[in-house]
């Protein structure tokens, strides 16, 4: 009998603060690979691996950054929320010093302040998932 199950990613809202401790922004990345569009760094976690590992492993090769992980945001499970097939991810926020750059599965990266993420260029579910990060901070 084959079981199936979803995949497991991890996400990672990147607060990028400078090396005077002040906040620059969130760290969004251009997607090389389908589906194509701005979205929160991440990806699989890999058999033998936590989320936490996964998530820390996963910023540093798509941003070259290190990140301490301040707390989960969420569980995001939606069957509907990847078109390619269904994965389930955990959402981490996270603090970062230093330059982004973009690597792995990265195209481009950008910094943007809350207010100024462009919603409608997010692909995924990551609009809903920074919506609520927003909210949270109020």
């Amino acid at each position: 009998m084959a079981i199936h199950t979803p995949f497991v990613a991890t996400d990672g809202i990147i607060e990028l603060f400078d090396e005077q401790n002040e906040f620059q922004g969130i760290v969004l990345i251009e997607r090389k690979n389908p589906p194509r569009g701005l979205a929160l760094p991440g990806g699989f976690v890999e058999i033998g691996e936590s989320c936490e590992d996964a998530l820390r492993r996963e910023m540093k090769e798509e941003t070259g950054l290190d990140v301490t992980i301040q707390r989960l945001l969420g569980v995001y499970s939606n069957p509907k929320r990847d078109p390619r097939f269904h994965v389930v991810t955990c959402v981490y926020v996270c603090r970062a010093t230093g330059t982004p750059k973009a690597a792995d599965d990265a195209k481009k990266v950008f910094v943007y302040k809350p207010d100024e993420i462009p919603f409608d260029k997010l692909v995924f579910d990551h609009a809903e998932i920074l919506h609520n990060y927003t909210a949270s901070l109020d």
